[in-house]
Order: structure tokens, then sequence, then C-alpha cells
């Protein structure tokens, strides 16, 4: 339970950006009601595991959002990216936080048999920028 919430709360100071005592409280309070897991149980190395891709992605959203305020992006791909068979909605939620956490990437739908389209933008390319 401390985990879960703990998970929650790290995610929504994620999402606001904003570690003011008000928020934390907010974050908590939502943390509390948000309603029980739908999946089976998460081990703790799971859990660390997650922990750890949230950490991890961070560092890429800033890069990320720096790379796009120096070398406008310009060009739009979708393509679907491959999903482990068997996903839990937790870590179905998680994917989908970690993919569209990052300024570039947004997920626009999850397929259980084909896994997760997701709209990228780019830098155009080099034959784009000669023309």
């Amino acid at each position: 339970m401390v985990a879960t919430v703990l998970l929650r709360l790290v995610l929504w100071l994620l999402l606001t950006g904003n570690v003011g005592a008000v928020n934390l409280g907010v974050g908590l309070l939502v943390a509390l009601l948000l309603p029980g897991r739908l999946g089976g149980r998460w081990d703790g190395a799971a859990l660390g595991r997650a922990l750890g891709q949230v950490l991890r992605v961070i560092p890429q959203a800033y890069r990320e959002a720096l790379e796009m305020m120096l070398h406008p992006h310009t060009q739009e791909v979708i393509r679907v990216r491959e999903v482990a068979p068997q996903r839990s909605p937790g870590l179905i939620f998680l994917d989908t936080f970690l993919i569209t956490v990052t300024p570039k990437t947004i997920v626009l739908n999850y397929r259980e048999a084909e896994g997760y389209v997701v709209h990228y933008v780019q830098p155009p390319s080099a034959s784009a920028r000669r023309a």
C-alpha cells in the first residue's frame, strides 16, 4: 500500500512539476483517493524497475526539450511500438506515461495485439533541408 501511494505521489509530482507544500498535500490526497490496483500484486523488484525507468526518463525529457528549442522538429511519424505480452494494466499505464512524458513522443492508442501507437516528432531530414 505504501509503495503504491509513493509511486502515485511521485507520478503526481512529475506531472505537475511543483514540489510546493500545497501541491504535495494535494498529490498525497489524490494518491490516497485513487481506487486500488486493477492488476495483480506488484512485487518489489518490478516496482523498483518501474521507479528506475521513471528516474531515467526525466533527463531524457529535458534533453529532448532542449533539442526541440535549438532545432525545430517539423517531421511527424506514427509508428507502432511493440509491447511485451500479458502486461498488467498498471505496467501499461507506466509504459504510456514513460513514452508520453518525453516531448518528442505521445501515445495515441494501445492495441493489445500490436502495441502502442506512438506519434513522434523529428527534425527535418537532410534531404528536406537541402530542398
